[in-house]
């Protein structure tokens, strides 16, 4: 039997963040001005940023 290709190996685990309210960040995308903007919201304190690593 071959090996696996390395596209194959990739992990599927996705990342978790947490604002320091303890609410859990999650990814929205909305379409502003003709443009396609992600955010950041934190689902307990309604705090939005534009990257989750922002919230610490």
């Amino acid at each position: 039997m071959g090996q696996a290709s390395k596209n194959s190996r990739t992990a599927s685990a996705t990342q978790k963040f947490f604002c320091s309210c303890g609410g859990e960040v999650k990814m929205k995308t909305t379409f502003e001005n003709g443009k396609v903007k992600n955010m950041a919201e934190c689902g307990k304190c309604r705090r939005i940023e534009r990257r989750p690593s922002e919230f610490k």
